[in-house]
């Protein structure tokens, strides 16, 4: 027998007759030092031999030896670099159980093992010796997480292996197709929808898990698990569990089955209908908080949502932990029940006054009020008005006059202002608050003593490029258009007038709902102009010259009002010429 093919027990009987070493054998050796790295070992040659101390190491990575200690050890080198015997512990033991392994080899035998360790391409199985398990050879599909399978005990066939190396290679792949095989005609003879089988969970994943029927697989999907909430699968399920299931659907061209757990319990919707009603008081614990609201057990498999507009009457709730935690116990209101899309939903607030329902009676609109400023914004002034309770002052509600107002130069948050009720609406719970109000608006004294045509005097309060801003009442300004200032072509309304100068106007139009006033001091002189010349040529006969003559010097149009003349009676010529 050639010595590569030597049972452990020879090659260590033959240790034991001298003291001849000859690599590959078997000796005994004794610890005599444990060393960070390495343990140190005397078989009784000249120098000792070291072993590396991870092959002392059990599983959990605890050293199971010490000094003194005796046993076979495999002699890999006589001496080494260092001048040290190279010896294997795990060789050894590989020896020893080496005779089962190979037998189990050659029949085709099962052996069992624990898998140790994840290492670079499959797994370290313990099976007397360190074994190695390809990835490919774990499942009918290689796994993506190879940790799920440490520490666990499975059935092995060796597809390969070399003594005198004491590799061994392993397949749990090749153990499960036999299984499957044989049971998978058994398996198919119950493939029914409805029919319930028991399988064990072959692998978890976020939408789901696989279970091993025994020669197929099928999936069951996250939302068949159970009637409640399921964030993950494995909150109810772990790799190896054993568990019975419904067959939903089974497509035997594609060998796909789709399985569910929850089926095989009654369905806690179909008794919601007859057990609540909108308007019951219902106990339940927080399961689930989200940004809109809070999740409500109120029986096995069967939630409600508080929103979070539900929670209170008046505190603004951004979030439901505000309020609730999960693990709480609570009792709410059943506000709707949508049984066609499972959905409940609850309020807690409808357990407690509402206080909205006494405020339009307690502030009647009209009514004067002091209050905090809470909030300023682009739209508007937040105020308390009661604990809990703010009214918003529109940034339409602020003034009369004021154009493009920005609240945030107005008002600073904890500033005490005077505001008017405008409305109240319970339902919504919207307060509206007015400060313009608390002043007369001055656009009614404008709609009630002007109208197009009217004759108004202003100072000048701003001037732009296309015409003047003129103040006509105390905070109601009018536009003259820079096309309305003169009759002559304007390019500059600065070389023409000043800020603080009064001038007089006529208007030209009211736009009441934008609340604008058009404004004309070129229309005006023009009509000016023809009163004073129709007023010349019905009573200018009548005046003596001089009389006439000094009236229209005070006026200013003695030099104008010739040349109206002459150009008229210049006119009539023409005309008599025309007519002959």
């Amino acid at each position: 027998m050639a010595e590569s093919e030597k049972s452990f027990k020879e090659l260590f009987e033959e240790s034991l007759k001298g003291r001849h070493f000859t690599e590959g054998e078997v000796v005994e050796g004794t610890v005599i030092q444990i060393t960070k790295d390495f343990v140190i070992v005397d078989i009784g040659y000249k120098s000792e031999g070291q072993i590396p101390l991870r092959e002392f190491l059990d599983t959990k990575g605890q050293l199971y030896i010490k000094e003194g200690d005796k046993f076979p050890v495999y002699l890999e080198r006589i001496e080494n670099e260092d001048g040290l015997v190279q010896l294997s512990r795990q060789r050894a033991e590989a020896l020893q159980v080496w005779d089962e392994i190979l037998k189990a080899a050659n029949e085709g035998h099962i052996v069992e093992g624990l898998v140790v360790d994840k290492v670079k391409g499959g797994l370290s199985v313990d099976i007397g010796v360190k074994a190695f398990l390809p990835a490919s050879q774990i499942d009918m599909r290689p796994p993506k997480n190879l940790n799920q399978y440490v520490g666990k005990k499975y059935r092995f066939k060796v597809i390969k292996l070399n003594k005198k190396r004491g590799n061994v290679v392993l397949s749990r792949r090749a153990v499960i197709e036999q299984e499957r095989e044989e049971k998978r005609s058994t398996l198919l003879q119950n493939m029914e929808p409805g029919n319930v089988v028991e399988g064990t969970v072959k692998n978890i994943t976020e939408y789901g898990a696989f279970i091993d029927l025994g020669g197929m697989d099928g999936l069951l999907h996250i939302t068949d698990m159970s009637w409640g909430r399921l964030k993950h699968p494995s909150e109810i399920l772990s790799v190896g569990d054993s568990i019975q299931v419904k067959i939903l659907a089974y497509d035997q061209e594609k060998e796909r089955v789709s399985l569910g757990l929850k089926q095989i319990q009654p369905d806690p919707w179909d008794q919601v209908k007859y057990k609540y009603r909108a308007g019951d008081k219902i106990k339940g614990k927080i399961i689930n908080l989200a940004d809109y609201g809070a999740f409500v057990e109120i029986d096995k498999g069967v939630e409600g949502l508080i929103h979070v507009s539900e929670m209170s009457w008046t505190q603004k709730i951004k979030h439901p932990s505000q309020v609730v935690a999960v693990g709480n116990q609570v009792e709410a209101q059943v506000l709707d029940i949508d049984t066609v899309n499972r959905r409940i939903s609850l309020g807690l607030k409808q357990l407690l006054d509402n206080p909205w329902e006494s405020l339009a009676t307690k502030f009647p609109p009209g009514t004067h009020i002091k209050g905090q400023v809470k909030n300023v914004t682009d739209f508007g002034v937040f105020v308390g008005v009661e604990e809990g309770i703010d009214g918003l002052v529109h940034v339409s509600d602020i003034s009369w006059t004021q154009k493009n107002i920005k609240p945030q130069e107005l008002y600073k948050k904890g500033q005490e202002i005077e505001v008017v009720v405008l409305n109240i609406d319970p339902e919504n719970e919207k307060f509206s608050l007015g400060v313009k109000q608390l002043e007369k608006d001055p656009w009614q004294e404008v709609e009630a003593n002007l109208k197009k045509g009217s004759v108004i005097e202003g100072k000048i309060t701003k001037i732009v490029d296309f015409g003047l801003f003129v103040e006509v009442a105390p905070y109601v300004e009018g536009l003259v258009h820079i096309s309305e200032i003169t009759k002559e072509k304007v390019d500059d309304p600065k070389s023409l007038h000043k800020i603080g100068e009064v001038v007089r106007t006529e208007v030209l139009g009211i736009d009441h709902r934008e609340r604008k006033l058009s404004l004309s001091i070129k229309s005006l002189a023009h009509r000016e102009e023809k009163e004073t010349i129709s007023k010349y040529m019905t009573e200018g006969k009548k005046q003596p010259k001089k009389k006439l003559g000094d009236l229209f010097e005070k006026e200013g149009l003695i030099q104008k009002l010739k040349r109206t003349v002459k150009k008229a009676k210049s006119d009539d010529k023409e005309d008599s010429k025309k007519e002959e």
